[in-house]
């Protein structure tokens, strides 16, 4: 609903909307607990499709596995935490005359450092010894990034990469893991089977020809 709204009001209207909803400096030492939880509410670009496609391989399976309650902790810690931790940054750089101060005005908002948790905390769903690879996967992508981009939303990510990681604790009292390899293997089977259930009847066919 959100991206519907910006999508048809102005660029203007849109700019007023999400700059009352942004997580910037201004508004975090004004209204914190509003603008935390209303920043939230929004995602970055026009676009929300791919959010959709990433809600869906996430999120789902983090809920499914975790429980709403648990999952909903490890988004709030992720989604606090790296605001907290980016606009730190953001601070300092002010107050070392590495940014100007219109810098506490930035925009800032959307659900990807929540997303970024979620993404880190599947790491204990996955078997061993795949769970060292996914982890790998997720540092070195969101750690290109900090490299690439060195800006305070990048060290957001990888701080809600971080954050997400140290929410091991709640994931102790979930049951069962995730392994790739039986996964590949159930479906081959399946696939194989498949094939196999199409191919008797036509062999019966031939056969009754041949009588």
């Amino acid at each position: 609903m959100t991206s519907l709204v910006i999508r048809h009001v102005s660029p203007g209207m849109a700019d007023h909307i999400l700059e009352r909803r942004s997580t910037n400096l201004h508004y975090l030492s004004q209204s914190p607990v509003r603008v935390l939880v209303t920043s939230a509410m929004w995602i970055s670009g026009s676009g929300w499709f791919s959010y959709f496609v990433l809600y869906n391989l996430f999120h789902v399976p983090a809920e499914r596995w975790l429980g709403t309650g648990r999952w909903l902790a490890v988004v709030a810690v992720a989604h606090v935490g790296a605001t907290c931790i980016s606009e730190g940054v953001v601070s300092w750089r002010i107050n070392h005359g590495y940014a100007p101060e219109s810098a506490r005005y930035t925009l800032d908002y959307g659900v990807s450092y929540a997303l970024a948790g979620v993404v880190a905390v599947l790491t204990y769903r996955i078997a061993k010894p795949w769970r060292y690879y996914y982890v790998a996967g997720v540092l070195v992508f969101y750690g290109l990034g900090v490299l690439e981009a060195r800006d305070f939303t990048s060290i957001g990510h990888f701080s809600a990469v971080l954050l997400g990681l140290a929410c091991f604790p709640i994931t102790r009292a979930r049951p069962g893991v995730w392994d790739p390899a039986a996964t590949v293997r159930s479906v081959a089977a399946r696939v194989r089977a498949t094939r196999s259930a199409h191919r008797a009847p036509a062999r019966g066919a031939k056969a009754r020809s041949g009588r």
